[in-house]
């Protein structure tokens, strides 16, 4: 719940409902992004909090090409862009979209034939689409960002393949400033290609159109080319998570590793790990804006969003009740509730495990719900892999609203859930994005899911008479009379599992008579 003056608290749910989960009644939402260099198609399979993509497909239309020369849309580039329109409409359809949204950007905007170029697609496809305004433009990728993280508070800039948008994202909403400024990946490339000293003109654009007063520690990298910089950083320094969206470094080294990319030649460029074909051209223009504009703004780290524009819009489609549901929490019940065998249980676990740790911060809690929501992905697995395919799945998994820290906790803990070692091998790289404290939290928060789930059988009502306290010397599982205490070995095994996690001397099951509980 936060508050502000004059506001009323606002509410944000961490609840699991097996019957929002299935997600049954809702029809594939797809969206086609006309941007600068590219014509994109993405369908997810529902407009909701934690979309997930069911294809995803872009056209190189390179709409922007020759734009500051001729202000025209050349006619190659007009004619692949609807036909590419043509297209992703038919793979809509016969996806069975029940809604298809499509906006353009800066190329379009600019162009004297945009308006022409729109006209001629809803006459050959039926779609209408929506010229963005640069604020609008900004607005929407900070919404993204908003939608993809836990309480955004940053700088977010969105490099597209036309135009530079840059605002603010502040917790749930898009500050008032906002600007765009022509540096595109393309009009980068352009400036570069000539003879005169790109660095300064693209400096003296900065000074002139982004106030420093921009400048915060964090800077929320949006874009397909800073997407590409990420994977090629992530792979050069050896990453524990190969994952984008989420990716935390700190500005010094983006801007050692932007410079970097500018000494390689064309064909060191096609030879980088992590860098498609398809973006050799523009990533060393996408390497000096991010050089350019961390050193402008001075941020200490930046963050990678794999959500942007098409996100943000999304997003702003939503219910504000459905606006405020975790991210996180909802795509963890999407995945993990319709595969689990027992849906309920995982809010049970819920409650069970609420007071387990002093002093649990509401990003603790997200983190708990999310596992809680996960504990039963494996059970189809085999027992001998169900750990290390468990932990794996939920490291690369593409779930929102996390952090690489974040991603390496819930996979620490589905490992310990299945009784993992915690010493395995290939734990180490994620491991290292835990401190101390922080990784036995996840892995106590593992076995005490794995105690409840040998205990109760996985069903909501024994795990109800049950109760489970951490002490730094013992550990205690009370079970109610009604579900009498168990004299089975691997219940036992488990809690002394658990016990040697936490480092407790001992451990004990005892029964309580359930009707004092309830007197209490």
């Amino acid at each position: 719940m936060r508050a502000e003056a004059g506001t009323k608290p606002i509410h944000r749910p961490l609840d699991l409902d097996p019957k929002r989960a299935g997600r049954l009644e809702r029809d594939p939402y797809g969206i086609i992004d006309i941007g600068s260099n590219s014509v994109r198609l993405v369908v997810y399979d529902q407009l909701g909090r934690a979309p997930l993509p069911r294809f995803n497909e872009k056209s190189l239309c390179r709409l922007g090409d020759g734009l500051a020369q001729t202000g025209l849309i050349a006619a190659d580039g007009f004619r692949r862009t609807v036909e590419a329109v043509r297209r992703f409409r038919a793979i809509a359809d016969a996806m069975k979209v029940a809604r298809l949204d499509a906006t353009a950007t800066e190329a379009v905007r600019r162009a004297a034939n945009g308006k022409d170029l729109v006209d001629t697609i809803r006459a050959e496809t039926g779609i209408d689409v929506r010229i963005l305004s640069g604020a609008e433009e900004a607005r929407f990728a900070t919404l993204g960002v908003i939608s993809g993280f836990f309480r955004p508070v940053g700088v977010v800039g969105d490099m597209g393949g036309g135009s530079l948008e840059v605002a603010e994202a502040l917790d749930d909403r898009v500050g008032e400033r906002w600007v765009s400024l022509p540096l595109g990946a393309l009009p980068v490339e352009a400036l570069m290609q000539e003879k005169g000293n790109a660095k300064r003109s693209i400096d003296a654009l900065l000074k002139g159109g982004l106030p420093s007063s921009f400048g915060h520690p964090t800077f929320f990298a949006v874009g397909g080319g800073w997407r590409t910089f990420a994977k090629a950083h992530m792979l050069a320094v050896g990453a524990p998570v190969q994952v984008v969206h989420g990716y935390r470094i700190a500005a010094t080294d983006a801007r050692a590793f932007a410079k970097t990319i500018l000494r390689l030649s064309a064909s060191k460029l096609a030879e980088l790990e992590g860098v498609p074909k398809r973006r050799v051209r523009t990533l060393p223009a996408a390497a000096m804006m991010l050089d350019r504009v961390l050193k402008h703004l001075s941020p200490e780290h930046l963050v990678f969003s794999a959500l942007g524009l098409r996100e943000g819009w999304l997003y702003s489609q939503l219910a504000e009740e459905e606006r405020y549901l975790d991210p996180l929490v909802e795509g963890a019940q999407l995945v993990g509730l319709p595969a689990a065998r027992v849906p309920d249980f995982a809010q049970a676990l819920v409650s069970w495990t609420a007071d387990l740790f002093d002093g649990e911060t509401p990003a603790d809690t997200r983190l708990r719900v999310a596992l809680c929501a996960l504990s039963d992905l494996g059970w189809r697995d085999h027992p001998d892999i169900r750990a290390e395919e468990s932990f794996r799945r939920v490291l690369q998994f593409p779930f929102i609203g996390l952090e690489h820290s974040e991603r390496a906790f819930l996979a620490v803990a589905i490992h310990a859930r299945y009784a993992g070692r915690l010493d395995a091998a290939y734990l180490g790289p994620a491991q290292r994005l835990l401190q101390g404290e922080r990784r036995r939290h996840a892995e106590v928060l593992g076995r005490a899911i794995l105690l409840a789930y040998r205990l109760s059988g996985g069903t909501p009502s024994v795990l109800a008479s049950s109760r489970l306290s951490i002490g730094p010397n013992r550990v205690r599982l009370e079970v109610g009379s009604s579900a009498r205490v168990p004299d089975s070995e691997a219940v036992s095994e488990r809690l002394s599992l658990l016990a040697a996690t936490v480092g407790a001397k001992s451990s004990e099951i005892t029964e309580f008579d359930e009707t004092e509980k309830e007197d209490r």
